[in-house]
């Protein structure tokens, strides 16, 4: 007869250790709040020091420092505009949007020779403006095609397979052109995939010898942030737009990607972020949403290596989003959230706006102008502005009225 005594006990022991693993695993995984009471009250770093008395000793000494910190511990480098870049123009439409724009569709080469890598630009312009444009510009997400339903736009073979105009809301094309605003972009996949082994095949390996940069020395951030700076570069030849108002907008992660690539380039008027959350305009070091330990893991390609060090120890960081917002000055900055965005950590981005104000001050311009998060739908600030809309994760045509006026008001 079968002995099933040790059988059970082993059976016993099998399934206390897998208990215990259990245990282990979910005691490991990490618990995201949503209690402001359980936020904590963490000291932002000082964006200031004593010795910055004024506008001059931030530009010299202290906005260098900053722009250093985040270089070496998040981001990565910024490099600078390749030596051999050309462009293609591949088409214009002079009749676009029902005859009240111009739209062209240019190849930015990046390096010498038609078999470069490049990116397309999609560029619409008022058609009727005896002057040069102001003109927003931004990444998008599924390809050019997907920003506007003008059925001439091209399609590329490895543009995201969704229709034309898909995400046709979130741009407004046809509302910026009748306000008198230019808008461009290009797809961030044209430079770099969003995953893991993007860089693989992306400009960090296939331009890393004409920027003389290695692949690991900067992160995805950096480089769709470098592709505005491109898009940028492109804008100043082009007659029709006045070079000196551009500004930069992105949503969510690109958003995070358009603050980088401001605080770079001394060259853009403004700069806009739409939802962009931790890594961008929300502050790391409160425990609200989404962590620096969550974003690096679940997007490890993002931010260099170096950023991984904070996952669990937050508390070090020896800088916060605040100072990111602190290197636009003194120039526009706009940042807008979601009610129901928890995840980005809407008061953690009010927050990081109004602690850049100190900043501005030195240069003589009001910030949010408030101590306390705004009711939704009720934007407040000059220089610095923010809004909080009632709403989900998203870009509507309420956040383009608000950008509309601010960039009226402010870069006249």
């Amino acid at each position: 007869m079968l002995n099933i005594i040790p059988i059970l006990a082993a059976m016993k022991k099998i399934l206390f250790f897998s208990l215990v693993t259990l245990s282990l695993r979910l005691s490991a995984q990490e618990v995201f709040n949503y209690d402001e009471l359980k936020v904590g009250n963490l000291p932002l770093p000082a964006v200031l020091t004593p010795a910055v008395k004024n506008a001059a000793d931030w530009q010299r000494n202290r906005r260098p420092e900053i722009l250093r910190l985040f270089t070496t511990q998040m981001y990565g480098v910024f490099p600078g505009k390749p030596p051999h870049m050309h462009t293609q123009v591949q088409l214009v439409d002079s009749n676009a949007l029902g005859g009240k724009a111009i739209s062209k569709q240019v190849r930015l080469f990046l390096a010498a020779g038609d078999q470069a890598p490049f990116m397309d630009i999609l560029l619409f312009l008022p058609k009727e403006s005896k002057k040069p444009v102001p003109v927003f510009i931004g990444c998008n997400f599924l390809g050019n095609h997907t920003v506007s339903g003008e059925n001439n736009i091209l399609v590329k073979k490895v543009a995201h397979p969704v229709a034309l105009g898909f995400q046709e809301r979130r741009w407004e094309v046809a509302r910026l052109i009748e306000n008198g605003y230019a808008l461009a972009t290009y797809h961030y996949g044209d430079l770099e995939a969003d995953s893991t082994d993007g860089w693989k095949t992306g400009i960090r390996t296939t331009l890393q010898q004409e920027l003389k940069t290695a692949p690991d020395a900067w992160a995805a951030l950096s480089v769709w942030g470098w592709g505005l700076s491109r898009l940028l570069d492109y804008l100043e030849t082009e007659k029709a737009v006045d070079a000196k108002r551009v500004i930069a907008t992105g949503h969510s992660r690109l958003g995070k990607a358009a603050l980088w690539a401001v605080a770079n380039d001394p060259r853009f008027a403004a700069v806009i972020s739409n939802n962009s959350g931790e890594g961008g305009a929300a502050l790391s070091t409160r425990w609200y949403g989404e962590t620096i330990e969550r974003i690096n893991t679940r997007f490890p390609y993002w931010f260099t290596d170096a950023y991984k060090q904070y996952n669990k120890k937050p508390e070090t960081l020896p800088f916060d989003q605040h100072m990111l917002l602190a290197l636009i000055a003194p120039r526009p900055l706009y940042v807008a959230s979601a009610t129901e965005d928890l995840w980005t950590d809407p008061k953690g981005e009010f927050l990081a706006a109004r602690a850049a104000g100190p900043v501005y001050a030195l240069f003589k311009y009001e910030g949010v102008g408030v101590s306390e998060m705004p009711a939704p739908d009720h934007p407040v600030g000059k220089r610095i502005r923010y809004h909080v809309r009632t709403g989900k994760h998203d870009i509507l045509w309420y956040d383009w009225e608000q950008y509309i006026k601010f960039a009226n008001e402010e870069l006249p």
